[in-house]
């Protein structure tokens, strides 16, 4: 994939997402929530068993919501009204196109998902107070990297499964219900085997103490890999479904 061939496609993708104000009211409710229910999430942590690190970035499980409803805001525009039709009429190459789309997704999430993990650190660790005393940069580095790497995931993994059914709806229907409610109820029931779903793998660089089998990295590299597998389900769609 040429450069040349590669970087039209890209800014021709991110004018469609910072031209549209659902995107741009994503990205902030991104950010707002994270900080938000982390802030109360701190404000009501008790007891010596605090994990601060998570304490801190709670409200990621809240912020992930906007994120995937980015990834699939971003690809489900493409499905209305013969949109599609004019994205490869100007990127014939459908490879290129979609990661051209995947690229101008990703981007903006880290960059503000950085954003968010630095802010939800400064400011979970000021409403912890003493409780954040335990709380070392090493870690909330990693908590900050962690935080943005996982929200890209989540992002792209949306954008992939949108691709698949073609649907935004669809996809917000099946991924909004599991992060906030099958998750958690698989994780108290299934034991370590839930440790491998995507939401809860990747979380795990978000912990200052974690009793699972996955360590942070490995945890995110498990999350990468659903989606990748959404990822390379979507294209495979592309290339086979008629536009």
């Amino acid at each position: 994939m040429g450069t040349t061939a590669f970087t039209p496609a890209l800014h021709a993708e991110w004018i469609k997402i910072r031209t549209l104000r659902s995107q741009i009211a994503c990205l902030c409710a991104m950010l707002l929530a994270t900080v938000a229910f982390s802030a109360l999430s701190g404000l009501g942590a008790d007891g010596d068993d605090v994990d601060p690190l998570f304490s801190a970035f709670f409200g990621v499980s809240f912020g992930q919501i906007a994120a995937v409803a980015f990834g699939t805001t971003a690809l489900s525009a493409e499905f209305q009204g013969g949109a599609l039709r004019l994205s490869l009429a100007a990127v014939p190459h459908r490879g290129r196109w979609f990661a051209a789309k995947l690229t101008a997704i990703a981007l903006p999430v880290l960059a503000v998902g950085l954003a968010t993990g630095l802010v939800t650190l400064a400011v979970g660790s000021a409403v912890l107070g003493e409780k954040a005393e335990g709380l070392g940069t090493a870690e909330g580095l990693r908590g900050v990297t962690g935080c943005a790497v996982y929200l890209t995931l989540m992002a792209l993994l949306a954008a992939g499964l949108t691709t698949v059914l073609r649907s935004g709806v669809g996809a917000l229907s099946i991924l909004v219900p599991f992060l906030l409610i099958v998750s958690f109820v698989l994780g108290d029931l299934s034991g370590n085997a839930a440790d491998f779903l995507p939401d809860r793998a990747g979380q795990v660089a978000l912990h200052s103490r974690w009793d699972g089998i996955l360590d942070p990295w490995t945890g995110l590299a498990v999350t990468a890999l659903w989606t990748a597998t959404a990822i390379t389900a979507g294209a495979w769609r592309v290339r086979r479904r008629d536009a």
